[in-house]
Order: structure tokens, then sequence, then C-alpha cells
């Protein structure tokens, strides 16, 4: 007799499922690419420079306006004679904002002024940084004895200082040892900005761009071409009152213009 087995077979084993097909690869719409570059020496040092302004000081900043109304039609009157006159300098508005600022600074020394150590050095000099922009970033290049120069003087700095900067020709000396600084973001469309101190000096004063607003004279209303200032101040230097006295001395120097001719 056949030998039969109560056991039941063994169920064959499940056949394995296909293997699943590789999901496509989505691509993002625009590529996603990142690209890493070491700092130039330039950049390095600003950014150890910025770091340490605002580490290391107590800074804030006063705002105050101008009116430029006596600025621009003086500069409108003159600045095809200037030119024939000095050789082809042309006459700009930064000259007038130095020769403002090298006068309040005469007034205001501790805004001139640097520590070091435990002391405070009052400069009996004004050397004026005056900021360029160029293709390596921002730099200062500075006026010295500006408290000194006529504004063709000045001009001719500026413009001598920014044709070194677009070549990468200006040297480590004429960028250093600055006693007040000045920079403006109104070339590029700045309405207010809040400019950072550079060590060690006290203050930096911010020029913007003019624009036409109309403004209250007289009980009347009149569209005025204004600029907002902005002082930037080491308030371990520089009380409010100074800082603002100072803005204020400019502000008024600026829509007088002739007092800078005068000295008063």
């Amino acid at each position: 007799v056949p030998f039969r087995s109560n056991k039941k077979s063994a169920p064959a084993p499940a056949a394995k499922p296909a293997a699943a097909a590789a999901a496509p690869v989505v691509t993002a719409a625009g590529d996603r690419t990142e690209k890493r570059v070491p700092m130039t020496r330039l950049r390095a040092k600003i950014a150890e420079r910025l770091v340490e302004a605002q580490s290391n000081m107590a800074m804030l900043t006063t705002f105050n306006e101008v009116d430029m109304t006596e600025v621009m039609a003086l500069r409108s009157k003159y600045k095809d004679l200037f030119e024939k006159t000095h050789n082809g300098v042309r006459l700009g508005f930064m000259s007038f904002f130095v020769k403002a600022a090298t006068e309040a600074l005469k007034r205001f020394p501790a805004v001139n002024a640097s520590i070091d150590g435990n002391d405070i050095v009052y400069h009996g000099y004004a050397d004026v940084g005056v900021a360029v922009s160029s293709d390596r970033g921002l730099v200062v290049p500075v006026l010295r004895n500006a408290e000194s120069m006529s504004l063709a003087e000045i001009e001719n700095g500026i413009a001598t200082f920014g044709k070194k900067a677009r070549d990468g020709k200006l040297a480590i000396e004429e960028m250093t040892g600055g006693t007040f600084t000045i920079t403006n973001g109104g070339t590029f469309g700045s309405m207010m900005s809040t400019p950072i101190v550079n060590p060690p000096q006290a203050a930096i004063l911010g020029m913007h761009n003019i624009i036409q607003r109309p403004m209250a004279i007289n009980g009347q209303v009149v569209i005025r071409p204004m600029m907002y200032l902005a002082l930037s101040y080491d308030h371990r230097l520089i009380d409010g009152k100074e800082a603002v006295t100072f803005l204020v001395t400019i502000k008024n120097l600026l829509e007088d213009p002739s007092r800078l001719l005068l000295d008063i």
C-alpha cells in the first residue's frame, strides 16, 4: 500500500512583485546653483572694521533735512565757468558738504576727535574721508587738511581718488588716517540710512538723494529740493546736544552757502 502523508502540501512561494519603476527626476524650474569664493582682502578688512565699530562704540544716529535750493542755484549758475576756470574740474555737491563739514568741525572739536585708550585725541586738522564706490567695493580715500582746501581743490581731489579707485590704484596710505567721513548713498537712490562710523573716528555724515517735496515756508506750501542728512556718532565722545547742533550747523551753512565764503 503506498504511503500517504496526512500533511497538506506547502503552498508554492508567492511570486515577488515586480520592481517598481524608478521615479522620474523632477528638476525645479531655474537653476539652484551655489558658488563659494574666498573674500577679497578688501572685503575682509571692511567686514572686520564694521564689526569692530558695532561692537566697540556707543553708536547712534541723529537726522535732519536740508533745503538744497541755494546750493543747486549756485552750482547751476557757475558750473560752466567753474569748469573752464579750473581746467576741467567739475563742480559737484560733495565739495559744498566737505566745506560745510570742516567749518562745523572747527566749532565742534569733539566730532573731529578720537579715543586712544583712556585718552581723547583732539585733532587740529580735518582729514576728511570721502566714500567712493569701486568694482572692489566701497573705499574711503582721505582729503588731507580739507579745512584749508578750496572747492576746486576738493573736487579735483575727489575726481582723482575716483579714477584711482576704478583703476584699483589707491594706496593704503590714501585710505587711512581720516578724522571724519562723508558718505553719499544718494548716488544709488538712498533716501535715508544710518551710516556706520569708521573707527577710530567719532562720526560720519550721510548724504542722500535730493527729492522735490512740499514744504511749509512762511505760511505757504512750496515745492523744494530736500535732502535728508544723517550723522552717526560715538556717544562716548559726543553728547546728543553736540551731535544735533553740529548737524544743524551743516544744514544752515548749506541753506545759505554764502556763509561758507564769508566764514560766518
